[in-house]
């Protein structure tokens, strides 16, 4: 049976797709990128991350908008998952990210100066990240009063309409705010090679900077937007240069501090405000973190006490702390202190722009101008709708028997409109008018009133039309309209100002006042830190079973210690990081401390404050390598090749001046050498240089540092010149090893 063409050329079609089915085909990753990720960056950017000049993100807009349609601006509280549901029309992405949007938005989360949504019902915290918000079947919104001055025009024609994402709603680009919204709530956001960060300003300044400029574009903005003002509060600490900066670039950082109290009777700090950048459990976690390092030994315990009264941690302190010294350390080292980073990149005619304050404010005055122009062409055009009915009712109403009677010789409905166009000679739309007005309205009075009427829309339309013509009657009205916000919903500052941090260098000179503690170091790796105080009250000391202390002295607390083990490492760590101990401990296990291998052992213990002078290294196989001290200076905490792993290391010495040394073999020969026989090396890993020549099978077995005193008995061991073989031993020698 033969195959019919069609059937032939699906056959061929098919075996051509199997036979070229995994066949790559080579694309320039440029054309790749364009035709595959450009369409989603620029998604991002325009429809996602970035605020619009009326303050909004797309999410925002269509959230806010769809609760003005469910009536929510003046309506009761409803359900928080109606509001999500209903916005899922305009918005694609999902309930849950809906929901997370409007919790943003809301009162409850206290994340805004001006929240956009009234909430009921746990909505978390912005300063707590554990302090989680409930499910939307359970909490219940409406739109905050603020909204007003948000929708009040946009049943005018006061911005365009666009479709929804499936052409079935129509929803606005933009919102009519009647006052820069875009600076009064923060907004953040990040897209793809670009971000935003927009910090909040406090409406009654934002306002009055608005109109100022309006009227005169070379106004100091400084004058009157003082600085950012954060619903957390806390202080802001005052640099104009700083604020300067981000007021003409949009670009810049500034510092905000905690608010706190000192409890002197309970022997505590309160602190109230935080940085609007960090949480509670950051803060807390931090200052636990530095405990345990014992970089911070004031605080005896600290906890979260936040209420329903609001924000509150809670630290103890041990008897006879300094508050405010411990207050210093902690802004220094934790997020209670905490730096801003703003950088105003906003979407102007679908272009992302990085705008100083002025320029964002001209900006948006241009936007709200249009606003302004369009919601008056609105009024106008139905106001000259209204004349023209009532130019042609006042015709009818001159003869208004004459018109009945026309009404009544009429013998089909159809014709009544058209007769009356005929009779008085009025078009369509005002003889539609006329007739549909009832009996009872034809008396004098409403004749009269309908010529008032006339003669105030006359008036209306004058001035709509004086309006439409005047940039200057134009700016009028938006300063007027932003005179109202401020006395509607204007507020004090949350965020006050701190002009001086003096207490800073007072607490640096406390922090690095050095006192002296005794220091005590065993074989086996126990630290000890003792003051002078604790040691007269118990100087017995604690040891482990068969260990011994290699190492002891008096020394400051801020001293460096270096260990050096069998690996070739070298470990660092500054006294001040380690805890007091008292004799009755075993102390600090600094293998533990370090997170040594299980078989690493320590060879050398040498503290330090000036790294000054040389390390003398001696090997097993008669090498000696002199490197200087100053090279080991580093603030890393491990050094992983600290002296040569070629050979095992038999002795270590730090000289600050050249000294004389006994080196021994296990053959039992020796020399009596001056370490000025070896260079200064740079790399730390050197090999060294050959003082002991030893036989074959012998190492050195041990080095030992030669007093002045004790030359003269071990004259036959000096040698001038290196290597050298050595003498043997013939007594009993004790002298000081490394």
């Amino acid at each position: 049976m033969k195959k019919k063409p069609t059937e032939k050329k699906q056959t061929g079609l098919l075996n051509a797709y199997i036979e070229s089915a995994g066949v790559v085909e080579k694309e320039p990753i440029t054309k790749m990128l364009e035709k595959n990720y450009m369409p989603y960056a620029m998604s991002v950017i325009l429809s996602r991350a970035l605020p619009q000049i009326d303050g909004f993100k797309p999410s925002h807009r269509k959230l806010l908008y769809t609760m003005y349609n469910m009536g929510l601006l003046k309506g009761k509280l409803t359900k928080s998952a109606n509001i999500v549901g209903a916005t899922m029309k305009l918005n694609p992405h999902g309930d849950s990210a809906i929901y997370e949007t409007m919790v943003r938005l809301s009162r409850g989360y206290e994340a805004l100066l001006h929240p956009y949504v009234e909430s009921k019902g746990n909505f978390g915290k912005f300063y707590s990240r554990d302090m989680a918000y409930a499910a939307s079947r359970y909490t219940e919104a409406k739109l905050s009063l603020i909204c007003e001055d948000i929708f009040d025009d946009i049943d005018k024609d006061s911005v365009e309409f666009v479709p929804n994402y499936d052409n079935t709603l129509k929803e606005p680009s933009l919102l009519p705010v009647k006052f820069p919204s875009i600076l009064v709530n923060s907004n953040v956001g990040i897209a793809v090679s670009m971000a935003s960060s927009i910090c909040p300003f406090n409406l009654v300044e934002v306002c009055k900077t608005a109109i100022k400029i309006i009227k005169n574009e070379k106004f100091k903005i400084l004058d009157v937007l003082k600085g950012p003002d954060f619903p957390g509060g806390g202080f802001l600490i005052k640099d104009d240069e700083a604020f300067l900066k981000i007021y003409k670039t949009g670009r810049g950082s500034f510092k905000i501090r905690s608010k706190y109290n000192i409890d002197k009777e309970n022997g505590c700090i309160d602190i109230t405000q935080i940085p609007y950048t960090t949480t509670v459990e950051a803060i807390i976690d931090k200052i636990i973190s530095l405990i345990k390092q014992n970089k911070i030994k004031e605080i005896s315990d600290i906890r979260d006490e936040t209420d329903l009264n609001g924000l509150k941690i809670t630290i103890d302190l041990k008897r006879g702390a300094n508050a405010k010294s411990l207050m210093t350390k902690l802004f220094k080292y934790t997020p209670l202190e905490d730096s801003y980073a703003c950088n105003f990149n906003i979407l102007v005619d679908g272009t992302p722009k990085v705008m100083g304050v002025k320029e964002i404010l001209v900006n948006w005055q241009q936007f709200r101008q249009e606003c302004v122009k369009r919601r008056t062409k609105y009024e106008l055009q139905k106001k000259e709708k209204k004349l023209h009915l009532i130019e042609g009712l006042n015709k009818i109403l001159l003869d208004i028997d004459r018109a009945i009677k026309i009404i009544r010789k009429t013998e089909r409905d159809d014709e009544v409109i058209k007769n009356l166009m005929e009779g008085f000679s009025i078009d369509e739309v005002q003889a539609e008018y006329v007739a549909q007005i009832r009996l009872r309205h034809l008396n004098k009075q409403y004749i009269l009133d309908r010529v008032k009427e006339k003669e105030d829309l006359i008036k209306e339309i004058e001035k709509l039309n004086k309006i439409l013509k005047s940039e200057k009657e134009i700016n009028k009205i938006i300063c007027s309209e932003l005179e109202q916000t401020i006395k509607k919903y204007g507020k004090p500052r949350n965020t006050m100002f701190l002009y001086s941090v003096e207490e800073e260098e007072e607490t640096k000179e406390e922090e690095n006042k050095s006192f002296y503690v005794n220091l005590f170091v065993t074989r086996a790796g126990y630290l000890k830190k003792i003051t002078a105080q604790s040691l007269r009250l118990s100087h017995e000391q604690k040891l482990k079973e068969k260990d011994k202390i290699c190492l002891q002295g008096e020394v400051l607390n801020d001293v460096d210690v270096l260990f050096f083990t069998d690996k070739g490492r070298m470990y660092r760590v500054n006294l001040k990081e380690i805890k007091e101990n008292k004799a009755s401990s075993l102390g600090e296990y600094m293998p533990a401390y370090f997170k040594f291998d299980d078989d690493e052992k320590i060879v050398k213990v040498i503290y330090t404050k000036d790294y000054e002078g040389n390390l003398l290294f001696f090997y097993k196989n008669g090498k000696v390598s002199k490197v200087s001290f100053s090279s080991y200076k580093t603030n890393r905490k491990k050094l992983l090749t600290a002296f040569s792993k070629d050979f095992e290391l038999v002795s270590l010495f730090l000289e600050k001046e050249e000294r004389n040394y006994m080196m021994r073999s296990n053959n039992e020969k020796a020399i009596v050498v001056s370490s000025s026989l070896a260079e200064v090396k740079s790399k730390k890993d050197s090999k060294g240089v050959s003082f002991l020549r030893l036989n074959k099978g012998c190492v050195l077995k041990s080095v030992s540092l030669v007093e002045e005193k004790d030359l003269k008995n071990l004259k036959k061991f000096v040698v001038e010149k290196i290597p050298s073989s050595g003498k043997v031993v013939s007594t009993q020698l004790s002298l000081n090893e490394g």
